[in-house]
């Protein structure tokens, strides 16, 4: 069955079914129903691509992210996927891993698919160099495009991300208020976001008088039990430290199993800061104090914006939001008689 047989069956034109098929009101009631009753006698699903050659949309958002299985992006699809729904729209999800290759080859497919506009997920899509942001700028010529915790430049590109620099100064600076004297950070790769929650760490230390200019950051890559390993070789090398600020929250579960595997009490003589007020953070025993960067909010406001825009309607090209400081187990309690 298809659109051409319910127009013979209904004896009207195959214009006459698409412009019921696409809810348009120049139709008569007593045609359109005499369609619709032809279709639902027969079962008749229309075909989604041949609808979106003559409404010009899929209903569909293509969504790139680096890493499903990672707590903090598949947080961000189930969020965004569940908003997207709620507005008709369906979505197409590509993990790209970090090629930069792999990255272009992605977004080539989405653009194939004829989406309706792009989320990228992460600030890992962002390159160093300008021209390896080329792909990205090329694919906003033809649809909009939306970086969640990201930002780039260019025309028909929409950036919304958490203030890391404020969020990460903050929770560093609660753990210097908590009696802490040497912090070191924890982070994976040096993306857009991990920069920016470098500087605001160094900010911190800065202003507590340490010297930012030594060694305070170390690269971590792997797992909790390597996060472990790698702060063995920091405390092998000579370096104290008496807490660790992360980038992520498996980093400091890391951190914490450290530090229950060496002897030292949580947070008595030892401290620990999270980010994203993930599961993990909840998961960890001690539970993690950590950084709420609201990433429903961060999710249901994308959604937002790109419903708008494919309205027509103008929505901001950046929007920064402010991160929330989750308190738990890691570090020690305001002392009120301060």
């Amino acid at each position: 069955m298809n659109i051409y047989d319910i127009s013979t069956q209904a004896g009207v034109s195959i214009a006459t079914v698409s412009r019921v098929l696409n809810g348009s009101d120049k139709v008569s009631s007593a045609t359109r129903q005499k369609v619709l009753n032809i279709i639902e006698k027969n079962g008749y699903t229309p075909n989604a691509f041949a609808r979106s050659l003559c409404l010009n949309t899929m209903s569909t958002v293509g969504i790139l992210c680096s890493d499903a299985s990672d707590v903090y992006q598949s947080q961000v699809i189930y969020f965004l996927e569940r908003e997207l729904r709620k507005h008709s729209y369906t979505s197409m999800l590509c993990c790209t891993g970090h090629n930069l290759q792999e990255k272009k080859e992605y977004l080539k497919l989405l653009l194939s698919r004829n989406v309706d506009a792009l989320i990228f997920i992460g600030s890992h899509f962002i390159e160093a160099s300008g021209k390896g942001n080329s792909y990205i700028l090329d694919a906003a010529r033809k649809i909009p495009v939306f970086l969640l915790n990201g930002k780039l430049d260019g025309e028909n590109i929409y950036s919304i991300l958490c203030d890391d620099e404020s969020a990460s100064r903050d929770i560093t600076d609660l753990l210097f208020d908590r009696g802490c004297t040497a912090p070191i950070y924890l982070y994976r790769i040096l993306t857009y976001s991990c920069r920016r929650k470098i500087r605001g760490f160094c900010h911190s230390v800065r202003e507590h008088g340490i010297d930012d200019t030594k060694k305070l950051a170390y690269s971590c890559p792997g797992s909790v039990e390597k996060t472990c390993r790698i702060l063995e070789v920091v405390r092998e090398s000579g370096v104290f430290f008496d807490a660790v600020v992360a980038a992520d929250d498996e980093l400091a579960a890391g951190a914490v199993k450290y530090a229950i595997r060496n002897g030292f009490q949580i947070p008595a003589d030892f401290q620990v800061a999270g980010y994203n007020n993930s599961v993990l953070s909840a998961c960890s025993s001690p539970e993690i104090t950590t950084l709420d960067n609201r990433v429903e909010f961060m999710s249901i406001t994308a959604v937002s914006h790109i419903i708008q825009v494919l309205q027509g309607k103008n929505v901001p090209s950046k929007m920064i939001y402010s991160g929330q400081i989750v308190e738990k187990e890691t570090t020690r309690k305001k002392d009120l008689n301060l």
